[in-house]
């Protein structure tokens, strides 16, 4: 009988479940490669991405304990590479929670968790290896397959792919192959490098899948390239840690501050005692990405903004209830980007003030 390969799957918000997927920011090789087919190894979608330094709660939903431990070994080795941990406390509001369900093995893609239902678990074991953990909590980071990269170039054998993923142990139907297999992410937005066939996010594809003789193994482990891209200024350095929180005055008075290193991130907090209007902006001559989070929370994304500012500065204006909130800073240019600028939070007095 045919061993067909096990397949893990990514789970799609509804609203992103359209051609092409938006959004996505990968690292892009500073020279062109005339005449060079490029595919890519790993790839962040830069929106659903967590703040540098957060410290995931995870909630077991199920599972014997070998299972949880198998999950909890593997799972911390990105935190060997990159400025990101997990809690396994079980908290009841944790942002990532896990069945052991054969329901496949799949994963909502970073902060999309934050839009389940928390009744609901976010991730999915059907089976389990140290290979199938490293590459779900990859996707829990942020991380897509790189096959879905539009500049991967893989020509598949699409009947071929039908059948054996319509078959065990996956038993999918046409339009999820569709959805994981051939979408691709919108081309305009992304930056690619050289395929690395080590790479966890990179799952086994037979030869008999593609039409110009690609293939590629199951891998069970980071690769070098994967322990280097974890910790790229772009995604979670480990060199440079968040700045703070440091406590912002509810005042229009401008706080200074400085992006000093690239891939520098700076965090900020403030308390919010009475419900209403408050407007959070940057000032000066540095291109800067705002993130604001809570209420009492790092982890849920209120909204971000780059350029509602003056020029290039960044500014918010939301209702915010009664709590304590969080702002992450960080220049537009990841990778090269630095330079200083001022903050401040405060109150609007009126609609119009």
């Amino acid at each position: 009988m045919k061993q067909r390969p096990k397949v893990c799957f990514d789970r799609i918000l509804p609203k992103d479940l359209q051609k092409p997927i938006p959004g996505i920011i990968l690292d892009l090789p500073k020279a062109d490669f005339p005449g060079v087919e490029m595919r890519t190894r790993m790839a962040f979608v830069n929106k659903k991405k967590w703040v540098n330094g957060s410290v995931l709660r995870v909630k077991f939903v199920g599972g014997s304990s070998g299972d949880q431990d198998t999950v909890k070994k593997y799972a911390r080795e990105w935190s060997k590479y990159g400025n990101i941990s997990f809690d396994f406390g079980n908290s009841p509001d944790s942002e990532i929670r896990i069945a052991f369900e054969n329901d496949g093995s799949w994963s909502y893609i970073g902060t999309d968790c934050l839009s389940i239902p928390r009744n609901t678990h976010t991730m999915n074991f059907g089976w389990l290896d140290q290979g199938v953990v490293l590459h779900e909590f990859g996707h829990a980071l942020g991380m897509i397959h790189e096959h879905q990269n539009p500049l991967g170039g893989i020509k598949w054998n699409k009947e071929a792919v039908y059948d054996d993923l319509g078959g065990s142990p996956n038993f999918w139907d046409k339009a999820t192959i569709d959805n994981n297999m051939f979408k691709t992410y919108d081309k305009n937005q992304i930056n690619g490098t050289q395929l690395d066939k080590k790479s966890i996010m990179l799952y086994a594809i037979p030869r008999e899948w593609t039409l110009d003789g690609f293939s590629s193994q199951e891998n069970q482990q980071l690769s070098p390239t994967d322990k280097e891209f974890i910790g790229d200024p772009s995604n979670y350095p480990l060199t440079d840690k968040p700045k703070g929180p440091v406590e912002l005055p509810l005042s229009s008075k401008t706080t200074k501050a400085d992006i000093a290193k690239a891939g520098e991130e700076d965090l900020y907090t403030f308390t919010v005692a009475k419900q209403g209007k408050y407007l959070m902006k940057t000032t000066g001559n540095t291109d800067v990405l705002m993130n604001l989070y809570g209420p009492d929370s790092q982890t849920k994304l209120i909204d971000q903004d780059n350029d509602n500012g003056y020029r290039m500065n960044a500014k918010i204006v939301t209702e915010l209830l009664p709590g304590k909130y969080f702002i992450q800073i960080r220049h537009f240019n990841s990778q090269n980007g630095t330079g200083k600028y001022g903050i401040s939070v405060y109150k609007k007095r009126s609609l119009f003030g």
